[in-house]
């Protein structure tokens, strides 16, 4: 008795989904925000990422991110904002992209949002250095001009004399040191703003700075081992406040207004810190 055709078909196994099927990196981000119920405002407040580029993102339009660092960057940020699996769509990024992209400098994509505390810093040591000089030169002349007449009208010499000229000689070696120390310029600057100084010191940390009005001083990424200083360090100063936002805060070194921030944070962990001008990180 013979099998019938449907019972001579060998089963089959379906074929796993294809690469192209899957849905995009810009599709999946979409979908868990607002599976979170959140906002592309919400998402953008909460991550400092741009609206116009999380809108771009969602379009698999990664142009607006500056390059693979950032485009790699904000989505890792992203998914972390909406609960996914960040490596994973990383992974996928680099798969679809060319691979792991080499580390490249923060500055360039930020060329219309970034002010420059590199070249303010000199201007204000400049200054300082140019009043100590004129306050030395000052004193200096005063004590000589004043003392003069006392070591002409006494031959044999008056003690106050040598007294009062070898008070200036010492004032040089004391203030002419403050500006000296490269790391320690900014503690220069006056006490009417807040400055921050922020170094990778141990992997690299995405960092969002922030001063008055919401106005972007700088984001980017902080790499110890970038090819460039700028790469590595950044400076930003504001009036009144500087609001802080460090992805990978145990890597990063900060100084604010001059003094060092011993606090210690954990490798991984995201900080959100606020420094208003006048404040002491070493008064805890």
């Amino acid at each position: 008795m013979g099998n019938s055709p449907e019972e001579e078909q060998p089963s089959t196994t379906p074929d796993p989904e294809p690469a192209e099927d899957r849905p995009s990196i810009g599709s999946v981000l979409r979908h868990a925000r607002t599976a979170s119920g959140l906002t592309v405002e919400e998402v953008s407040a909460s991550t400092r990422v741009r609206v116009p580029i999380v809108h771009a993102i969602e379009e698999d339009d990664f142009s607006r991110c500056g390059g693979d660092v950032y485009a790699r960057g904000h989505i890792r940020t992203l998914a972390r904002a909406a609960g996914l699996d960040a490596d994973a769509l990383v992974e996928r990024y680099d798969a679809e992209h060319g691979g792991r992209p080499a580390p490249t400098p923060a500055a360039p994509m930020f060329e219309a949002e970034r002010i420059r505390p590199e070249r303010r810093r000199p201007n204000w040591t400049a200054a300082m250095v140019a009043a100590i000089v004129a306050v030395i030169g000052f004193v200096g002349f005063t004590l000589f001009s004043g003392g003069e007449p006392d070591s002409r009208g006494n031959v044999a010499g008056d003690p106050a004399s040598p007294a009062r000229e070898s008070v200036a000689p010492p004032k040089p070696s004391k203030a002419a040191p403050r500006p000296a120390p490269a790391e320690s310029a900014i503690a220069a600057i006056p006490k009417d703003r807040v400055t921050v100084k922020l170094t990778a010191v141990q992997g690299k940390s995405w960092v969002t700075a922030t001063g008055t009005g919401g106005k972007r001083l700088f984001d980017g990424l902080l790499d110890q081992n970038g090819p460039q200083k700028s790469s590595r360090t950044v400076d930003v100063e504001d009036p009144e406040q500087v609001d802080l936002v460090l992805g990978n805060a145990g890597a990063i070194e900060l100084f604010v207004n001059g003094k060092k921030v011993e606090d210690k944070y954990a490798l991984g962990e995201v900080k959100r810190i606020s420094y208003q001008k006048g404040d002491d990180p070493q008064d805890g």
